[in-house]
Formats: C-alpha cells, structure tokens, sequence
C-alpha cells in the first residue's frame, strides 16, 4: 500500500505496466548514499568565497587585500580545483571500465578525504598544502560528476530515473547551503583569529568521509557486471534494487532487455576501453552528434552565471547594492536557501512530470529576463559609486537575482547531468559521460578566473553577458535537445532518429512504446486464454477418467 502512495505522490512516467515495487526505500536510499560524492562538490561552491575572501585567512599568507597578487593568488586557488576536476572526470573512465563504479568512487572518496585533511596543513601559512589539498580534492569532484551520475543512470528504473539522477544535485545542493552558513554564522559568532578560516576548511573532512563510508555500502551497478559477464551478481543486485523476485515478469523482462542491448552493443561498438572513442569519433557519427550536444547543454549553464555567483557571490551582491560584509553573507546564504528548495521541488514535481526540454526552454527565458533586468538597472543607476543611496530599482535588481536563481536551479542546474547521463548506450556511456563532465569543469574554469576582471571592467555588462548565454540556450534547446522522461535507456536510441526533429520525438517514441505495450498485453490475454483452455479440456479429461473408474467400481 505504501508503494502505491509513493507512486502517486511522485507521479511517474511509465511507458509500461510497472509493478509497484520498483518505488521502494533501497532505490532511493541507494541514490541518497550516492549523492554525497556531491555534497563535498557543493561545499567547496559554498565555503570558497567567503573563506578566501576573510581577512585573516589572507594575512596568514602574507596578502593585502584589494591588491593584484592577493587577487592572482584567490583565483589560482579556485581554478587549480577546477583544472584537476577537468582531469579527474577523465581518469575515472578508464577507472570504472576496468574495477566498475563502486570501486572507482571509493579510491575517488579517499582521494578526496586525503585531500581535505591536507588542506589544513596550511596554518603554518604556506600555501604548498593549500593547493595539493585542492588538487586532491578536484580530482575527486571531477570524478564524482561522471562516475555518480552514470551509476544513478544504470541502477534507476525509467520512470523514476530523472529523480534518482537528480539525487546527485541534492548532495551538491546541501554541500552548498551548509558552505553558505558556516561562512555567516562563523563571522558571526567565532572570535576573530584564524578559526574563522580552518574551521570552514576543516569540515571539508566530514562529506569526504561520508563519501568513503557510503562508497562502501552501495552495490555495483548491474549493467556494468552484464558487461563483464558476472550474470548471477547483476542479477542479485538488480532484483535487490527493484525489490522483486528474478522469475517476476517485469524482471524477466528487465534482464533481457540489459541483456540483449549489451549483447548488440558488443558486436556494433565492442567492449574494449578504446572501442567506444572508435565508435564515436571514427565509425559511427550520430554519437559524435549526439555528444556535441550533450557537451554544449553541459558547457551553456556555467556561462550563465552560476559559477560566477557561487564562487564570488559577496561581489556580485555587493555590486547591485548589498552594503555590509554581514549583508552580503546574508544574502549569499539565502542564495543558498533557494537553490536548496528549489533542488526538492525540481525533482519531486519536475524532471519526471513536466521533464527536462519544457524545463529547460522555461528556465532560459525567465533567466535571460532576469539578467537583462540586472544590467540595465546597473546601467542607469550604480549602486556601488561612493554616496550612492538605495532605490526601489535596486530592491528589485535584489529580487530579479532571487528569482534568476529559481529558474535556474529548476531546470539548468541538474537538468544536463540528467539528460547527457541519459542518451547513450551502455558500451560507450561512461566514456562519453567522462568527455561530457570534463567539458563542464572548463566553463567552470574559465568563469571563475575572469568573473572578478568582468565585475571589475565590464561592471554591468556581465549580466548582459549572462542574459544573452540564456537566450541563446532557447533555440538550442527547442532544436536539438529532445524529451527523454519515461524512456527507457535502451530505447534511447530512436529519440535520434534520422529525420526526427526534436521537438517531436518524445511523442513518436512513446507512441511506439504504447503500440508495443499494447502487443504485449495481447499476446498475454492469448497465452492465458490458452493456458485456460487447456486447463478446462485437462479437467474434462480428468473427470472423465474419475467417472470411469466409478463406474467400473
């Protein structure tokens, strides 16, 4: 009974008779252990402005604030994490190729715990430990953004699968609010001293270490265990997350579908490490398509703004007009507070009811609105000039950045992660998820060193800059970026069929699904009308024999 609330609750897209059981605690405790591998990537987003930016942190390194040395120094900081985060998702292929995800997410969690504990070696002010700790720990966050979010994509069931996936955004989005609120709370209520600065580093240990105990809890992935012909452990496994037994007609069903789609995929693509860069970059171009447009909806958000904000968010604030080191903590930690909300509500109520294109087309235009809002107010009026008193226009601009914020998070936060993890097949999705999450970390890199030399000489203008990122993602979207919600990840595939444009591909290819559910559920009435039949003539038979031998007694 519980099972049927949960479904109607989460209300999901199926595209055939489902049995209640999939929905069950272990799938989704299974993605609430997964996504702390995210927490410790929303941390970082979280501590990093405010931690970097404290004045005791820079004295301890012999900086002045607001001098260019002090500014190089803050961003080498930030972009070497970003860098190794580059490489890292890289590394992890050939990593889950060969040991399988859960092994590969564990060396990653002791990476990333040896990493944070380093860090705080640098109390003795040098910086030497800062940036290997950093390192260590972008290594695991680049890793984490492939690995996790192909694991979430192979363990899920379809019609749930764009809220497992975004369970990785929760993790990060926690990370981010706890980052935030440290960051305040710490300027609030600890003595001035360099506690201000090691406490907020020092918690970094806490998520890398539930990332390491939770690494060791998780089951592997079932498909990757078909892959390597471990059949009676994919089987365990997968019937463990569905909570049904294997002669169960939905896992019956379930396990020849993995089956044949790995068995196909073996004889087109291969199951060779290498086998799948041949197939995308040499034999078959649909998937080199296909990941161009994965990569762009990945590269897209984090021109948008976000990076920018989360790393610097105390500038920006303060450039439309929040005064105060306390008022911009503030309004950096209620940044925080509406991703986190609006994360809950992404995934209960929108990856899998409106899904992601309709999100996405939303969210750019509301986004782009947002920011051209921003710049123009910036613009007519400049709120940080000396002298410069609050106006309505600027509570507004205030207002705008609050709402930006929502769109964003409702669609192009987590949205990419769940579509690009999504579209490819078996054979090739690791890999092509790894070139799609290392992709991501240079938007990353390069906005977070440029955002304080845009603030700085574009002043307004960064926000037209974001405003026109977001409109340019409308048609994007609209001609390239099909609906995937309810697909099964076999039947990926047709979405991208020649000729198909985007926009009605979903429709086409569940129509087609309904057609096949349709057979399979005629073909069931024939087979149990047959087996009654002959049930029936048994029974005729048998008590036919019964009344011969009564009468011959």
């Amino acid at each position: 009974m519980k099972a049927f609330k949960l479904k109607n609750i989460f209300a999901k897209a199926e595209d055939r008779p489902t049995p209640p059981q999939i929905y069950n605690w272990r799938i989704y405790g299974t993605a609430l252990v997964a996504s702390t591998a995210s927490v410790l990537i929303g941390y970082d987003t979280g501590f990093v402005g405010g931690c970097f930016a404290n004045k005791y942190f820079l004295a301890n390194f012999g900086l002045v604030e607001g001098e260019a040395r002090t500014d190089d120094t803050i961003s080498n900081l930030i972009s070497c994490f970003h860098a190794a985060a580059f490489f890292g998702a890289l590394f992890s292929y050939p990593l889950s190729h060969y040991w399988g995800r859960k092994r590969a997410l564990i060396i990653a969690a002791a990476v990333a715990t040896v990493g944070a504990a380093v860090m705080l070696g640098s109390v003795t002010g040098h910086l030497a430990p800062m940036y290997i700790g950093r390192v260590f720990t972008g290594l695991t966050v680049g890793a984490s953004t492939n690995l996790t979010v192909v694991y979430l994509s192979e363990v899920s069931p379809a019609p749930i699968r764009g809220q497992i996936i975004a369970a990785f955004e929760i993790g990060w989005r926690v990370g981010d609010l706890v980052g935030f609120w440290i960051n305040y709370g710490i300027n609030q209520h600890i003595a001035p001293g360099n506690k201000q600065w090691i406490i907020p580093v020092g918690v970094q240990v806490i998520p890398a270490a539930l990332f390491f105990i939770g690494s060791l809890i998780m089951c592997e992935s079932p498909r990757w265990l078909f892959q390597m012909h471990r059949d009676q452990e994919a089987i365990k496994n997968l019937c463990f997350l569905r909570n049904l037994p294997d002669d169960d007609g939905y896992m019956i069903w379930e396990i020849n579908s993995i089956r044949e789609s790995i068995a196909t995929q073996n004889e087109e693509i291969g199951p060779g490490l290498l086998d799948p860069a041949r197939e995308v970059f040499i034999r078959n171009r649909k998937y080199a398509k296909r990941l161009v447009i994965s990569s762009i909806l990945l590269v897209i958000p984090n021109f948008m703004g976000i990076q920018s904000i989360n790393y610097y968010s105390p500038k920006i604030f303060s450039s439309i007009g929040v005064k105060g080191t306390n008022a911009t903590l503030f309004s950096s930690g209620m940044f925080g507070v509406v991703k986190f909300i609006c994360t809950f509500i992404y995934i209960l109520f929108i990856v899998d009811n409106l899904g992601r294109r309709k999100a996405f087309l939303a969210s750019a235009s509301m986004c782009s609105l947002c920011f051209w809002y921003l710049g123009a107010y910036l613009k007519v009026n400049d709120p940080t000039k000396p002298g410069a008193t609050p106006k309505p226009g600027g509570k507004a601009a205030i207002g705008f950045m609050f709402i930006w914020t929502a769109s964003f998070i409702l669609a192009f936060s987590g949205g990419p992660f769940v579509w690009s993890s999504e579209v490819f097949e078996q054979n090739i999705r690791t890999f092509v998820q790894a070139i799609n999450a290392a992709m991501s970390w240079v938007p990353i890199f390069i906005m977070t060193r440029l955002t304080t030399t845009m603030i700085d000489h574009m002043k307004y203008g960064i926000f037209f800059f974001f405003a026109a990122i977001a409109a340019l993602a409308i048609p994007f979207v609209f001609f390239f970026v099909p609906e995937t919600k309810g697909i099964a990840l076999e039947d990926m595939d047709q979405l991208f069929a020649r000729g198909l444009p985007a926009y009605k591909a979903h429709k086409v290819v569940t129509s087609k699904s309904e057609d096949t559910v349709l057979e399979i559920q005629n073909s069931a009435s024939q087979f149990f009308s047959d087996q009654g039949s002959k049930k029936g003539t048994q029974k005729l038979v048998e008590d036919a024999d019964v009344g011969e031998s009564a009468s011959k007694v």
